[in-house]
């Protein structure tokens, strides 16, 4: 049997939808998804399996105009998974329309001169009128010659299965790049350490979405089959730490048990995890955090 495989790109603004569209077609939840926009921070992988079709997901994080380091570190990761990519889906949201976001991605896809297959991907179409539906569809491939347009509905599943198999039936020829039961790329210390992130982002709202990072430092199998995590959750400033902890430690130990009970569900297996505060005034001018979180220090230069 011939196989195909290749990478595909999910590229769009923050909070379009990405992560969720990923788990979806992977199955599996690999990408964290809260409300806040802009927590994919690595260029996380999902793989998935369509008929003879190994389609590997680039999850990149949302592109928007960067201001700090951090910023611009990931919006040069989002461009640099798509440049690596086989294929591109643009996913933006029907209820936005076409925003000022929207249009620089375009924009962008133009100057890039049509160097790999790009579709389109309208997602949460029950929020909007087919008349409106239609006339976005419309505005959009006018801008941009897309080799295919998609409505769908990523938290609901509509037409997720049309761009799956479409996706699929694009790919290159060419060998699986990895196992059948193998779900993403990234090593489990970092998924474990982002489902922490995910726990803490969803609790503190709007206090500290991006002045705090979390890196497991150790990974202990047990003999009872079960697993010991231990993470550190790097805060920037004194004040920080007061939050993350919470009024006698609430805020921790409701996060702590979240992220537990999620990777036990992950790993199918009893976890202990231990999460640790630490203030770390210049993590976010650090290299090495950037490399924990997959990202390029150097991308971050203005």
């Amino acid at each position: 049997m011939s196989t195909r495989c290749g990478f595909v790109a999910l590229i769009g603004e923050p909070n379009a939808g990405k992560s969720t569209l990923m788990n979806h077609m992977v199955g599996a939840k690999v990408s964290i998804v809260t409300h806040k926009v802009q927590t994919t921070r690595a260029r996380i992988r999902g793989v998935a399996i369509e008929g003879d079709a190994q389609i590997v997901f680039v999850d990149t994080p949302g592109l928007f105009r960067p201001r700090r380091r951090l910023d611009r570190a990931m919006v040069a990761a989002a461009w640099g998974g798509a440049a690596d990519a086989d294929l591109v889906v643009l996913l933006i949201e029907a209820h936005r329309g076409l925003t000022d976001g929207v249009r620089a991605i375009v924009e962008a896809l133009n100057e890039r001169g049509g160097t790999q297959p790009v579709a389109l991907a309208i997602n949460k179409i029950d929020k909007v009128k087919s008349e409106t539906l239609l006339a976005l569809t419309q505005e959009m491939n006018d801008a941009y010659p897309f080799q295919q347009t998609f409505l769908i509905s990523a938290e609901k599943g509509y037409g997720v299965q049309d761009l799956r198999n479409w996706l699929a039936e694009s790919l290159p020829g060419g060998p699986w790049l990895y196992p059948e039961d193998q779900i993403a790329d990234l090593p489990m210390r970092m998924i474990a350490a982002e489902m922490t992130r995910e726990k803490l982002t969803l609790r503190l709202h709007q206090e500290l979405p991006y002045q705090l990072t979390v890196e497991t430092e150790n990974w202990e199998e047990r003999k009872d089959g079960s697993a010991r995590i231990d993470q550190v959750i790097y805060v920037a400033r004194d004040g920080h730490k007061g939050i993350v902890l919470g009024k006698k430690g609430e805020t921790i130990k409701a996060v702590s048990q979240a992220a537990r009970a999620e990777l036990e569900e992950f790993l199918d297996r009893k976890i202990h995890l231990f999460l640790q505060v630490k203030v770390r005034p210049g993590w976010l001018e650090e290299a090495e955090r950037y490399s924990e979180m997959g990202l390029d220090f150097k991308d971050g230069n203005a």
